[in-house]
């Protein structure tokens, strides 16, 4: 009877240890974590015009497994009268400048209001999660302009000592890299298996 009773509180007892590692397994799997720089709608600027092909961005650990990208955040000053359209762009890093090839195979679109005097600093959030980007490792996010604004000057919130901020002043210049002063763009991201 002893040994009947054993066995039956045995079998329980890894019934419910194998439900509760099924629980933490699918709790894990949607975890998440955001990455980038610290967001902040500050007075601090770092200033571009928008022309058609520039981009602005930021490098991010996006950590050794993969993740999903979900949402990109950051705070503007957009000193023009009009929206400014954007689309989102993925790089990973090669070097000490990003990868030409971009990750982001769908046009993910975004824009930037237009300038508004109550509020100094807009934040633009963008919804990744529908195009599936994956990731892992050093990477790029950048915003490139859709259009050429005369007299934009966009104002972006930023940090100093941040891992500094990467910038093509068209579609056909290079990279080139700010080190001091970061934009303060932070993704959403979900830790996949």
């Amino acid at each position: 009877m002893f040994k009947s009773i054993f066995s039956r509180n045995s079998v329980k007892l890894f019934a419910l240890c194998f439900f509760c590692f099924v629980a933490v397994s699918v709790s894990a799997q949607d975890k998440t974590k955001t990455i980038g720089n610290k967001p902040r709608s500050g007075s601090s600027n770092n200033t571009f015009d928008a022309v058609k092909g520039a981009q602005v961005g930021i490098e991010m650990n996006a950590g050794k497994k993969q993740v999903q990208l979900l949402t990109l955040n950051f705070h503007t000053q957009n000193r023009s009268s009009d929206s400014i359209p954007f689309k989102v762009n993925v790089y990973q890093m090669a070097g000490k400048f990003p990868n030409e090839a971009n990750l982001v195979k769908d046009e993910i679109k975004g824009y930037i209001k237009k300038y508004d005097n109550v509020e100094n600093h807009q934040l633009t959030t963008v919804d990744l999660s529908p195009y599936n980007v994956k990731v892992a490792g050093d990477i790029v996010v950048s915003i490139e302009f859709l259009t050429t604004k005369t007299n934009s000057n966009v104002g972006f919130a930023c940090g100093l000592f941040n891992g500094g901020t990467f910038h093509k002043d068209g579609e056909t210049q290079p990279w080139k890299k700010i080190p001091i002063v970061g934009v303060d763009f932070n993704v959403l991201v979900k830790k996949l298996k």
